[in-house]
């Protein structure tokens, strides 16, 4: 498969939010701001590159009998990396991800791609892989975010970490509280769910 049609197939195809529908837990939790979503996003995403990267490359190393623990150990190195970045330079938005950075060892879109796709393919196309799924990832979770932080408190892209106080759409008072809490992440991600389903069979209609 050529690297493109790899990294392309991560966002579209198996776009893991709404194609493959995994990772839900952080895709609920921390979509309230454009910026969680972001943040929680590209941490995956340097998680994914790194574990497919090092897996990859050990694929014929790695006794099968242990691959699942040596898979883990691989993936809890680079979100230990990360969370430790995270925590000294953008302190706000660690504490607002929580215990969903280190949550990143245990996700299942992270140990999905080492055992399917990293320890069968080359470095390069392990690489593009993890690229395009945590890409697609991160998209798929700035879009719900969106949509809850419009809707909810009449902003978009508050990023305190870096001095910016976002884009006002309108009044805050004006906003539907619900949307920024667990019951609006669920609304969120179903309607999206529905769209984009609805999208791909008219589109396969066709």
């Amino acid at each position: 498969m050529h690297k493109w049609s790899i990294f392309k197939n991560g966002i579209l195809n198996e776009n893991p939010t709404f194609r493959l529908v995994l990772g839900m837990c952080p895709t609920l939790a921390v979509t309230s701001a454009v910026v969680n979503g972001l943040g929680m996003g590209l941490a995956a995403t340097v998680v994914l590159i790194g574990s497919n990267l090092m897996i990859s490359l050990l694929r014929n190393v790695i006794p099968n009998e242990v691959r699942i623990p040596c898979y883990v150990v691989v993936i809890a190195t680079f979100v230990t990396i990360i969370d430790k970045v995270m925590a000294a330079y953008t302190p706000g938005l660690h504490e607002v991800l929580g215990i969903f950075i280190p949550l990143i060892v245990v996700n299942c879109i992270i140990l999905a791609r080492a055992e399917a796709f990293a320890s069968k393919n080359s470095i390069g196309d392990s690489i593009m892989d993890g690229l395009g799924i945590g890409l697609g990832f991160t998209l798929a979770l700035m879009l719900v975010g969106a949509v809850r932080e419009v809707l909810g408190t009449g902003t978009l892209f508050v990023a305190k970490d870096f001095g910016f106080s976002g884009i006002e759409l309108f009044p805050q008072e004006k906003g539907a509280l619900f949307m920024i809490l667990a019951p609006g992440a669920f609304v969120t991600l179903g309607l999206l769910l529905g769209g984009i389903n609805w999208l791909s069979r008219k589109k396969e209609a066709k």
